[in-house]
């Protein structure tokens, strides 16, 4: 029984720290995006949310070509931390962080150009600061979207598949996740421990669609501090 938690767990292990981690790097970014003009700014928002159509096998060779233990960053990790990105837990940690990126930037950068410029003119008229009103005022009136963005970056975490196999393989207890249990056990034939790993992402799957979409359905009103 505990062989198979094991990858659920890994699954929700990642998940969690790459919504954490992507939340922490979305807020600077999007203030960046949504309040500064600079050069680039449509060239930075592509970047972004090239994972989106990038194929996985692409995005998955090119880090796999950083990771490797000769490469510059390969070499800079193993000297800091004394192990290997590739096929480690590290790696793939790093691998969906990248590929999960515009799932949690995208809907809360959507979201606060979508606000009415009246909220941040009353705000600048109160004496706020940008960053102020970014914090005070922009972000309190988009909850719903940064929920529903950590959510949406939860789950994209738990389904992904092809980065994390070319970034990690399928070692058990450290790279082998729920979704490559899956594809482990169709290669040993083993169809009924693959329909039980695939009954508890399918009905995951379902219960993110509803939750999401009873937090899209519950606006918040306009909050000025």
């Amino acid at each position: 029984m505990e062989e198979f938690w094991t990858p659920l767990w890994l699954s929700s292990k990642l998940a969690s720290i790459t919504t954490l981690l992507l939340f922490g790097l979305a807020i600077p970014i999007v203030y960046g995006l949504s309040m500064k003009v600079f050069l680039g700014k449509s060239i930075l928002k592509a970047i972004i949310a090239l994972p989106l159509i990038l194929p996985p096998s692409v995005l998955g060779f090119y880090l796999l070509l950083a990771f490797q233990p000769n490469s510059t960053l390969g070499i800079f990790w193993s000297t800091l931390f004394d192990t290997r990105l590739a096929f480690s837990f590290e790696g793939i940690l790093i691998a969906s962080v990248i590929f999960s990126f515009p799932f949690m930037v995208n809907p809360i950068l959507s979201a606060i150009e979508n606000l009415p410029t009246s909220l941040s003119e009353a705000s600048y008229s109160l004496g706020k600061t940008k960053w102020q009103t970014f914090v005070k005022v922009l972000l309190p009136n988009i909850r719903p979207s940064i929920i529903s963005a950590a959510i949406l970056t939860f789950a994209h975490t738990i389904g992904e598949f092809g980065v994390i196999l070319m970034i990690g393989g399928n070692i058990p207890g450290e790279t082998r996740v729920a979704s490559i249990a899956i594809f482990h056990e169709l290669e040993s034939m083993n169809y009924e421990m693959a329909n039980q790993y695939a009954a508890v992402l399918l009905g995951f799957s379902f219960f993110v669609l509803l939750l999401v979409q009873l937090i899209q359905k519950n606006p918040t009103r306009p909050i000025i501090c």
